[in-house]
């Protein structure tokens, strides 16, 4: 890489020189700073550079090469006789996909390239009808994109523009090699992006071979958590954590929840055990037929249900605006996906709330989090459920629960104090955290 670029005060877009029909397009959508990745990727995008992007999930990943995309595909004519896209996006997962094209959509509302979504578990003919049309911009996961490629349906010869997003969670799920059988079918001339999360040997490897004389871009490293994100932990033994988590939703405030948990079948039964209870509820993982997981996304969005139950392979594919609480049901044995998961919420200059359960069991992992984090997450001590299940000798800052059974938004105020409703704590909840 040939040059390291530091978070700067980001500018407005009108200075990142877009064309017209794209600064009505991000007016329109009430964006009018660019987040910091945006102001660093966005100008060397434009003038045509590499750039490798080292950014978590939530800071303006897709406008950050969405926008240069369209902006040069506007600009310049598809070359005379090339077939198929002229810009390559490949991303891991299917609900990441269509959210990536719906950004396609709105910032290219004014212009005339259009995108089109390829993915699995759907039929193929659409997708198969969008190839033959020679639809300017393809957002693929690299399986269904091979499988077309093999029936001869994927063309590449014209594409221009290839990015890889979510690289680090395309080599955690076995895409690297059809990763390299997409690269190989391209032409060798052509501008290349790459944006992960986290950027481990293999992943500086794989851009080594494909990206050239590439910039780097880097904001908010995978140990950073959001800043508006307030934490806790709630330790609570394993059967009692389903009695707990209805017991947190009995605020109000908790209006749009994703919850995660290790399993497919842990996050089936958590969803169905809420739905059960009155707490309208869906799961959403990789054993749901497509149609099924994007009906559940779609109500979740829509405001239908209150409660989404994923696993970890949705942490880094599901882009809901207005999520208020993550609860991490059961800690995550990576500490990284702690961090993906709770960049859920706080989007968008937004504040959110992240809840996690920790039975015995599951001390040890929640140490390695704190460790990646370089923080210590406060403990509720004052919950129905903490029993034998909270450490004897917990030496961190502690809250307590606040009115009507939830847990206060400011740590420091165990039982009593504050002027709370109920018994203890300064009543607002987890919703409403104070500064």
């Amino acid at each position: 890489m040939t040059s390291v670029q530091t978070p700067q005060t980001p500018t407005s877009f009108l200075s990142l020189g877009l064309i017209d029909p794209l600064q009505r397009a991000v007016a329109s959508a009430g964006y009018e700073t660019p987040t910091p990745i945006q102001s660093q990727a966005i100008p060397h995008l434009l003038a045509g550079r590499d750039v490798l992007g080292c950014a978590q999930t939530g800071t303006g990943k897709t406008a950050a090469f969405a926008l240069p995309i369209l902006d040069r595909l506007s600009r310049t004519p598809r070359r005379p006789g090339s077939r198929g896209p002229r810009a390559l996006i490949l991303t891991p997962t299917r609900e990441l996909a269509i959210q990536i094209n719906e950004g396609f959509g709105t910032y290219g509302r004014h212009v005339a390239p259009k995108s089109a979504v390829i993915f699995g578990g759907v039929g193929q003919a659409p997708q198969v009808e969008a190839l033959r049309r020679n639809t300017d911009i393809i957002v693929a996961t690299p399986g269904r994109l091979i499988d077309l490629m093999e029936q001869r349906h994927a063309h590449l010869d014209a594409v221009e523009i290839l990015v890889l997003d979510e690289a680090d969670r395309m080599l955690d799920m076995g895409f690297i090699e059809p990763i390299r059988r997409i690269v190989k079918a391209l032409p060798r001339t052509r501008q290349n992006l790459m944006f992960s999360a986290t950027m481990p040997d293999e992943i500086r490897s794989l851009a080594n071979k494909i990206l050239v004389d590439a910039v780097s871009v880097a904001v908010a490293p995978v140990s950073s958590t959001a800043e508006k994100v307030r934490q806790w932990v709630l330790h609570v033994e394993r059967g009692n954590k389903r009695a707990l988590l209805k017991e947190v939703l009995r605020d109000p405030a908790m209006s749009r929840v994703l919850v995660f948990t290790r399993t497919k079948h842990g996050a089936n039964r958590v969803a169905e055990d809420l739905d059960g209870k009155g707490v309208p509820s869906a799961a959403i993982h990789g054993n749901k037929s497509q149609n099924a997981r994007q009906r559940a996304l779609d109500a979740f969005k829509a405001g239908r249900i209150r409660v989404l139950v994923a696993t970890d392979i949705a942490a880094r594919g599901i882009d809901v605006d207005g999520v208020t609480h993550v609860v991490n049901f059961e800690i995550p044995d990576e500490p990284e996906s702690y961090v993906h998961r709770i960049g859920r919420t706080a989007r968008a200059g937004a504040s959110g709330v992240a809840l996690s359960f920790c039975d015995s069991e599951e001390r040890g992992s929640l140490r390695d989090i704190e460790r990646l984090i370089r923080a210590q997450v406060p403990v509720v001590t004052d919950h129905p459920f903490v029993g034998v299940a909270a450490p004897a000798d917990e030496p961190r800052e502690r809250g307590g629960f606040g009115g009507r059974g939830r847990p206060h938004g400011r740590p420091g105020q165990s039982r009593g104090g504050g002027g709370g409703r109920g018994r203890g704590g300064n009543g607002r909840g987890f919703a409403r955290p104070s500064a």
